[in-house]
């Protein structure tokens, strides 16, 4: 089964975390089917950044969110979409 979780990154006491896509057989630290994002909690606010596109893909073709992945991203808000400008038409 496939799992999106998070893998631990960082020195120690000092840890970031990345959001994989991941085998669940494997290890915290195993290898890994793709990168979604990351969070870092030691930030003051704590960020976090994910491709939110890709998470909505990996879902739909049946993997599992861990329980922390699924909260981190219900606590982010969804960035804005800012509509591109069109070019002005020149006479």
């Amino acid at each position: 089964m496939v799992t999106i979780r998070l893998r631990r990154q960082g020195a120690k006491k000092s840890p970031f975390y990345r959001i994989v896509v991941i085998d669940s057989a494997n290890a915290r630290e195993g290898a890994f089917v793709e990168i979604l994002g990351h969070y870092n909690p030691r930030k003051s606010p704590e960020t976090l950044v994910v491709d939110r596109e890709r998470l909505q893909y990996w879902l739909s073709v049946g993997a599992k969110a861990s329980d922390s992945v699924r909260t981190l991203v219900k606590r982010a808000p969804v960035p804005p979409v800012v509509a591109a400008a069109a070019p002005a038409a020149t006479a």
